[in-house]
């Protein structure tokens, strides 16, 4: 009998043990932070661009936490280099996936490495957040539920704004200078499928690749189309093999570029002086110089100056469109997160559709989202911008 109740005690004793032992792994996987990735080159092309999107995030993150996390937990961010190449990219969505605390990806610059991507994002059902790649096929995917969501440009939107740019200025012969991948094919369906509502004529399409060194043979294909600007759809290394270029001809003409100049070191490696004689209008999205006595553009300015970089300036933030397209990306998501109760991605996703308004830095939105729109930014949203006399990006106004 005393050996039965010595049995029974140890065995009670043990199943505390476990009780208490189960209880303390719960107790610490729950006070573990929920993990936002970043999946962006952060050391290649687009390394300005990366950067950007990192502080935005960052930015959002910091006000999040100190507001007390989303659902009690801390929010982390964690930042995996894909380079600019669509095989690494693939690789750290994969890892992402095997994290049971992820909530979502950021993605960054490079429409193909978002695209190459697509397939694992919807197998995992990963929450996809797009804040520069501007494909239009990275939402309009054919995925049915679709994971991806996007403030950012779409191409669609921004051939009209850079059409309607050229117009206003009397162009009415342009040529296309494209990169050689899904972004520079996206931007040529949509140029072609706009520029005869613009009363605009496409005298040319020269294609161009990753690194190319010399653009001699195409810009004089361009000079004799008798093109009036070109337009550029390319990232800074091939823009400033293009800038210079442009700058030897006898007559040089306008150039209106999509962003992807704006992602990368191109001021730098192409040099004040050789800018400041040419005629570059550059498609944006956001620039503190819009509103500057705005509630949010005041606190985000202010918060940047404080974390990054004490000299900063309205118009001197590299990449400023990927800081405030992450920037409201990560508090719509919180927001989202905090509506479904959950960080299930099911959930979230239809939380993301369902959510009626959001006051961001780069506008109101109301809504963000819907259950068939899950791009958040418009034609009307977009703006040209020039290069002034320090390189730095600033909004046209009717003066100018």
């Amino acid at each position: 009998m005393k050996s039965r109740l010595s049995l029974l005690s140890v065995t009670h004793l043990m199943f505390k043990t476990c009780v208490i032992a189960c209880c303390a792994v719960s107790s610490v996987f729950a006070a573990q932070p929920v993990v936002i990735g970043l999946d962006a080159d952060m050391s290649s092309v687009a390394i300005e661009g990366g950067q950007a999107i990192k502080r935005g995030a960052l930015l959002a993150v910091d006000e999040i936490n100190a507001n007390g996390g989303i659902l009690g937990r801390k929010v982390v961010l964690e930042i995996s280099d894909h380079r600019g190449n669509p095989a690494r990219g693939v690789k750290n969505i994969e890892q992402f996936a095997k994290n049971p605390n992820l909530l979502a990806v950021l993605g960054g610059v490079h429409t193909p490495v978002a695209l190459a991507e697509l397939p694992l994002i919807h197998e995992h059902k990963l929450l996809y957040l797009g804040p520069w790649a501007a494909g239009t096929s990275i939402i309009d995917n054919e995925y049915s539920p679709n994971f991806v969501f996007r403030i950012s440009v779409r191409d669609t939107e921004a051939a009209k704004v850079m059409l309607r740019h050229a117009a206003s200025r009397g162009i009415t012969r342009i040529a296309l200078a494209l990169e050689r991948t899904g972004w520079g094919r996206s931007n040529l369906a949509s140029l072609e499928q706009h520029s005869q509502a613009y009363g605009i004529t496409i005298t040319t399409v020269q294609w161009v690749n990753w690194r190319q060194e010399s653009f001699q043979q195409e810009m004089d294909a361009i000079m004799e189309s008798e093109a009036e600007a070109l337009f550029l759809v390319v990232n800074a290394p091939e823009g400033v093999v293009i800038a210079n270029t442009m700058l030897q001809q006898s007559t040089p003409i306008p150039m209106i570029s999509h962003w992807g100049i704006a992602g990368g070191d191109f001021v730098a490696k192409l040099g004040l002086a050789t800018l400041n004689q040419l005629d570059f209008a550059v498609l944006q999205t956001f620039s503190f110089e819009r509103n500057p006595d705005g509630a949010v553009e005041r606190r985000v300015f202010n918060a940047y100056r404080e974390r990054f970089d004490a000299h900063a300036q309205p118009d001197s933030i590299l990449g400023v469109v990927g800081l405030a397209h992450a920037y409201d990306l990560v508090h719509i998501l919180a927001k989202a997160t905090e509506q479904a109760g959950s960080l299930n991605s099911d959930e979230i996703r239809m939380a993301l559709e369902k959510m009626t308004e959001h006051k961001g830095l780069i506008k109101h939105y109301a809504p963000p989202f819907s259950p068939t729109r899950h791009d958040a930014l418009f034609a009307d949203d977009y703006f040209m911008s020039y290069y002034n006399a320090l390189g730095h990006l600033v909004p046209f106004t009717e003066d100018n």
